[in-house]
């Protein structure tokens, strides 16, 4: 009795955790400026999509501030908490997850940022295309081993990204191109101090749907300058963990 009741667990355990990871996802980002839904990629991406949503659910991305700010090219977040003085306060991150390049850095699209130089480094800062960065200078399509996307804003919704985007931005020791409202460069050229209302603050990120077709209606744009890499790291680590006790227990058998 003991060999089905271990092979009926395990494969339980898998289906399980492969129907998790299967599930589409639209979440809500609310900020100081207005709120904004993505919908994730949870089939396509989704060693990415658990890893963001690891930090939804947990609530730390609550608070966090827009630091980053790029005109034409990017916004960026999920890294740091301004707590009423600079620099700013890093968020406890998860491990770096791998990289999925599969899709299309275009306009709209929401990616995971990453260290130079290491393609598998990114933790918990993600950031949102303003143009179509694949090709071109930016190349993110290509460079670092290509960024990962993960998720797409609707036409509507980057109303709210756009105003984000359109504010003056600013830099400060160890910070640049730092997003604030209702400050001036007389302001920085005085050195007057930040406070909490100048900042864009993500108050929350929230799942609003979790349906498993809820990217049913969207056609992300796949990435075609990227080489198709030997094997997929994310499914290959996946099948390693489930084959791993299956050997180790054929192995005790025999």
């Amino acid at each position: 009795m003991s060999k089905p009741t271990f092979v009926s667990t395990l494969v339980a355990a898998t289906m399980l955790l492969v129907s998790q990871q299967a599930l589409a996802t639209i979440v809500q980002v609310k900020t100081s400026l207005g709120d904004f839904e993505v919908n994730l990629f949870d089939e396509t991406t989704p060693v990415t999509v658990q890893n963001f949503l690891s930090y939804v659910n947990s609530g730390r991305y609550d608070e966090t501030v827009i630091h980053r700010s790029v005109p034409g090219f990017i916004i960026q977040g999920g890294g740091f908490r301004f707590d009423e003085q600079l620099p700013l306060t890093p968020i406890q991150t998860n491990a770096a997850i791998v990289n999925e390049p599969k899709l299309s850095n275009v306009r709209a699209t929401i990616a995971m940022a990453k260290l130079p130089g290491n393609p598998n480094s990114a933790t918990s800062q993600w950031f949102i295309n303003l143009a179509d960065n694949s090709a071109g200078s930016p190349r993110l399509d290509i460079v670092e081993g290509a960024y990962t996307v993960f998720g797409q804003i609707t036409a509507a919704d980057m109303e709210v990204v756009m105003a984000i985007a359109n504010l003056p931005t600013y830099n400060f020791t160890g910070i640049e191109g730092l997003p604030l409202r209702n400050y001036t460069a007389n302001d920085r050229a005085d050195n007057v101090p930040l406070n909490s209302t100048n900042m864009v603050t993500v108050e929350s990120i929230t799942v609003v749907d979790a349906r498993p077709n809820s990217a049913a209606g969207l056609n992300p744009v796949p990435n075609t300058l990227l080489p198709e890499p030997e094997s997929s790291s994310g499914s290959s680590s996946l099948a390693l963990l489930l084959l791993g006790p299956l050997l180790w227990w054929r192995r005790r058998q025999q």
